[in-house]
């Protein structure tokens, strides 16, 4: 037992260590020009759809279905998480990392049956986001509402 305590104590050390060291600049720069690439897929699209006569709003709507089909695509072909390792916080563009947080734990968990694996675990990741980003907004609009009253 005093063994577990003191590796749990040097633990801490050991793993800064280890851990591979980033550069934040280059870093930054990577995520700065994936997110606005995704970003600019997503406009690219838009304006395809408008181009094509159709109704703005209902061309958001399609510019964002497409870009979590891509994503989607690229997540089940274990390309998308190529990107991410290099693109790091690039990916999580909110639309592109809600698609990714879907597919992924899917994928995962195929092996264990359409109920039990995929049923189960699609929402594992994007679960708690959808919980709490609800919430928030909830808390948010009674807090709009309080001030309004006031």
């Amino acid at each position: 037992m005093k063994y577990i305590e003191k590796d749990r104590k040097n633990y801490p050390k050991y793993a800064q260590g280890r851990a591979e060291r980033s550069n934040a600049l280059i870093d930054t720069v990577k995520a700065f020009l994936v997110g606005g690439a995704i970003c600019t897929l997503g406009q690219l699209f838009f304006e395809i759809y408008t181009h094509f006569k159709i109704d703005a709003d209902l061309s958001r709507t399609l510019a964002s279905i497409s870009i979590v089909l891509i994503t989607a695509l690229l997540t089940g072909f274990g390309i998308f998480d190529s990107i991410a390792r290099h693109a790091g916080a690039g990916t999580l563009v909110p639309i592109s990392g809600f698609a990714n947080s879907v597919v992924a734990p899917a994928i995962d968990n195929k092996a264990e049956g359409w109920i039990l694996g995929v049923g189960t675990k699609i929402f594992i990741i994007a679960g708690p986001v959808i919980v709490y980003g609800t919430l928030a907004s909830v808390a948010c609009g009674v807090a709009y509402w309080v001030i309004r009253l006031i």
